[in-house]
């Protein structure tokens, strides 16, 4: 018997791995931050300053 070619699926795989992988970047982003003081609401505005997503930019 041959070993299964994917994990979960041929579409699945791929979505599976963009999602662990910007979990694990998140994750580290918040960590980093949290050394430096910030709370997680503030590195989530930060974040949201930065992609153009906030009303307002200070």
């Amino acid at each position: 018997m041959a070993p299964p070619t994917y994990i979960i699926s041929k579409v699945a795989d791929p979505i599976f791995a963009l999602v662990i992988g910007l979990g694990a970047a998140a994750t580290r982003i918040n960590r980093e931050e949290k050394e430096k003081g910030k709370t997680t609401q503030q590195t989530i505005a930060s974040l949201q300053r930065r992609l153009g997503l906030s009303k307002r930019s200070l």
